[in-house]
């Protein structure tokens, strides 16, 4: 049987100023020009300012409440807003030093990977336009690495597709193998195999004459052995193929010499905010006293556009005092409308660069000895917490700060998030960093004898004989965390 209950509940939901502050926090530095460009193209009454312009304390506006907009009287919204101080938002101080930041990221002039390929391409000479159409969708599907990634015969569906080509794929694979012999050596292979095989059968035929037994056997190796190869099971390739190890060695070497990424060199204009991290925050070292700027090359000045507030003027005057049109109302309502999102898009970017600036600050201060020194070793366990309980923000504002942005120091440029980690206990009790584990675990592999490396159990054995409290799966952990393969694979002959 339905039943009808009335009950009431406590929620907390974000409006959508709230959601769009959150996502402006999230923004870097290097794509918040963007964002700005966007809202000065969306909205017309949001204006660029100028370093000249006189700077006001945005003022709270209270919402406008249905009853209040059902009895809107021209006169009171007029005042409102010509009566107040200008609307505007300043990035830089007065007192900004233009020294003290760069005018402009450098931008490299570089020929992408596709138009190296392209120049190739228009060099050979093609029976008909229908095979050059097809070795155009090839190279059109070899990705950023410089693999194919597809096959003949989803190749053959998009040629269907996309240039109505009924093309077979004994075609496909012919033109494959032109383009296979392009610069760099092994692009358009199909996986690693391929692709170390194609560059030492490039190597061979560039250079017959040098080092002709070992890039055979390491053909050899590649052809027939490339697991046991991959997995680093060097002493089962010395007996299967009656090798002393100084020949294995010679055949590995030149394998070790080849690229696993043929496209590694070329860097197109879509990858080129990849090349440049641009720092959100700035620390210079004054004799000793930390300076805390916040980079706003990207962030231009703001404020209400003088057109906009010259319109709500003009109407002031048109109507005389005397009672307003629908038509008035709609068009003022529409230029207040404007307005209110311009004023919270300002206010929203004051909100966002003095929450970064307050969260950069109280880590700073917490990792002060770092920002002096340099040393890692001095940084301080530090949880999104602790920072979170200095500057009374939430947690997840800090989480949307700390990510994705970089602090410029004079020993780097370093990334929020790789100040924060857990805490570990050494065995007088003294509480260190994990990233100080990290870096020493990191310093033990790198001295460690390649012939034999050191298993995870050997790596607990020696940093719990330097004090460190640490069970073997922690050091599984951390090795993850730093990129570094188990023992098996970091042996080398």
């Amino acid at each position: 049987m339905l039943k009808q209950n009335l009950s009431q509940k406590m929620m907390q939901k974000l409006s959508p100023q709230q959601i769009q502050l959150m996502k402006l926090l999230q923004i870097p530095t290097a794509t918040l020009d963007q964002r700005i460009k966007e809202e000065l193209e969306s909205n017309p009454a949001l204006d660029e300012g100028n370093d000249a312009q006189e700077v006001f304390d945005i003022q709270d506006e209270k919402e406008d409440g249905a009853e209040e907009v059902e009895n809107f009287e021209l006169d009171d919204y007029l005042n409102e807003y010509i009566e107040e101080d200008p609307i505007s938002y300043k990035i830089k101080s007065d007192n900004f030093n233009v020294e003290d930041e760069d005018k402009a990221m450098p931008i490299a002039v570089e020929t992408s990977f596709n138009d190296f390929l392209m120049r190739q391409l228009d060099m050979l000479d093609f029976e008909d336009e229908r095979s050059r159409n097809i070795a155009l969708q090839i190279i059109g599907s070899i990705d950023s690495d410089g693999y194919l990634r597809r096959d003949p015969l989803s190749i053959k569906d998009d040629l269907l597709f996309s240039n109505n080509i009924d093309a077979d794929t004994d075609e496909i694979e012919s033109l494959l193998l032109q383009i296979q012999r392009f610069d760099p050596p092994g692009v358009g292979s199909r996986d690693l195999k391929e692709c170390l095989l194609n560059q030492l059968y490039h190597k061979q035929e560039k250079d017959p004459e040098n080092h002709i037994e070992e890039r055979a056997l390491a053909v050899k190796i590649l052809e027939n052995y490339f697991e046991e190869f991959s997995k680093k099971h060097y002493k089962k390739l010395q007996k299967n193929l009656a090798l002393s190890e100084s020949e294995l060695k010679d055949a590995i070497s030149e394998i070790l010499k080849l690229n696993p990424k043929p496209a590694s060199n070329f860097v197109g204009a879509g990858d080129r905010t990849n090349q440049y991290i641009v720092p959100d925050f700035i620390i210079t070292n004054r004799d000793g006293e930390l300076d805390l700027m916040l980079n706003s090359k990207n962030a231009p000045d703001l404020r209400i556009n003088d057109n906009y507030l010259e319109m709500l003027k003009s109407y002031k005057v048109s109507t005389g005092g005397r009672k307003t049109t629908k038509k008035e109302k709609e068009a003022v309502m529409f230029i207040k409308q404007k307005i209110d999102s311009a004023k919270w898009f300002i206010d929203a970017i004051k909100q966002r660069q003095e929450t970064l600036y307050n969260t950069m600050y109280s880590i700073m201060r917490f990792q002060l000895d770092y920002f002096l020194t340099g040393d890692e070793k001095v940084l301080r366990p530090m949880i999104l917490k602790d920072i979170s309980e200095i500057t009374n923000l939430d947690i997840s504002t800090i989480s949307r700060v700390a990510n994705s942005k970089f602090v410029q120091t004079e020993f780097g440029t370093k990334r929020l998030k790789d100040f924060f980690s857990e805490s570990l206990q050494t065995q007088d009790g003294t509480l260190v960093s994990t990233l100080e584990v990290k870096n020493i675990l990191n310093d033990i592999i790198a001295a460690e004898d390649k012939k034999k490396p050191h298993s995870d159990e050997k790596l607990k054995n020696m940093l719990q004989k330097r004090g460190y409290n640490i069970a073997r799966r922690t050091v599984a952990k951390y090795r993850e965390q730093l990129n570094i393969p188990v023992a098996r694979l970091r042996k080398e002959l």
